[in-house]
């Protein structure tokens, strides 16, 4: 891939000629699918693509808690606030495996943090719009978990060990999380026409986005050729999508609801579906900060941090006095 990206005059991804000998073994290790490990020399450029992957990764997580959390109470029956208790709380965990791992680059999760809530890092931009009703929490699994997933799944194989390893649980997870909102899409829409009708709108707000999710198309991509190279990123944003458009429209034919899309079409050459153009502009104004819910997510996550800080520092305190009594932590 390395090789391929070169003659095709990827600009941003440097020739093996042009590097120093310590980048050339580390570009031949990668290209022999070595891991690369928190212990072994990287270059800064490779440490900070990392560092930015993985914290957006880990702050999306921890966000995204947010659009279902407040659905939790108002689920329609017991069975389904566990399932969501035990889904939102995954998703905690997913961002606790994340941060880990962004830590084995020698950056700290407080700084990480208070990155994020500086604004200086960005979360993915699919978790600024609202969840209006209880089949969005189905839309939220069955097509932002799906976008998740198929992004996901490539970096099991990525070349940092320590994110692969991370992500491995996290997919595992995640494929639950996806059954979990198809299952309700399922249920609505064979329920009355009104429960259907929910399904549909849901459908309707989170199709676009979803689709935002896997990035800027390729041409405007900044980091992908490089990332690439290094085998943190194995398969382009519009490969990607495109292999979400063809697992996903399948499953809305299934469940009798129909894709928000008047050019989606299935075209017999290429073997894929065709679909419209996605909105850029309404992508980057999620970015910057101009979607619908940015302050409140932000707002909420701000205020979390500030109100379990007792929490933290008596756990630093007790670990403390553990420490000096010489006791064994585990």
């Amino acid at each position: 891939m390395y090789a391929q990206m070169v003659e095709t005059g990827q600009k941003s991804v440097r020739a093996l000629a042009d590097m120093s000998s310590e980048e050339r073994a580390f570009q031949q290790r990668i290209d022999a699918d070595v891991k690369v490990e928190a212990a072994d020399w990287m270059p800064d450029a490779y440490r900070r693509t990392l560092v930015r992957q993985i914290q957006q990764h880990a702050h999306s997580e921890i966000v995204g808690m947010l659009p279902e959390g407040n659905w939790i109470t108002r689920a329609p029956t017991l069975a389904r606030k566990a399932i969501l208790m035990a889904k939102v709380q995954d998703e905690g965990g997913h961002g606790l495996y994340l941060y880990a791992a962004a830590e084995t680059l020698g950056v700290s999760r407080d700084q990480l943090i208070a990155d994020l809530h500086a604004g200086k890092v960005r979360y993915s931009s699919i978790f600024n719009y609202p969840t209006l009703t209880w089949a969005d929490i189905g839309a939220i699994g069955w097509l932002v978990d799906g976008a998740a997933i198929m992004n996901q799944i490539p970096l099991c194989r990525c070349s940092y060990g320590p994110y692969a390893r991370a992500m491995v649980r996290i997919c595992k997870e995640e494929s639950f999380h996806q059954r979990q909102g198809y299952d309700i899409m399922m249920k609505l829409c064979q329920g009355t026409a009104e429960q259907k009708a929910m399904a549909q709108d849901a459908l309707n707000r989170w199709w676009w986005p979803s689709l935002m999710m896997f990035g800027p198309p390729d041409a405007d991509s900044v980091h992908s050729a490089q990332s690439a190279a290094w085998k943190i990123k194995l398969l382009s944003n519009d490969e990607l999508r495109q292999r979400f458009v063809d697992q996903t429209v399948p499953q809305a034919d299934y469940l009798g609801i129909t894709m928000p899309d008047p050019d989606l079409k299935w075209n017999a050459g290429r073997g894929h579906y065709d679909f419209g153009a996605i909105d850029w502009q309404e992508f980057h104004d999620v970015l910057r900060g101009n979607g619908p819910c940015n302050r409140e997510r932000l707002a909420t996550r701000v205020q979390a941090w500030e109100e379990g800080a007792w929490v933290r520092e008596a756990a630093l305190a007790h670990a403390e006095k553990r420490a000096d009594r010489g006791d064994e932590l585990g």
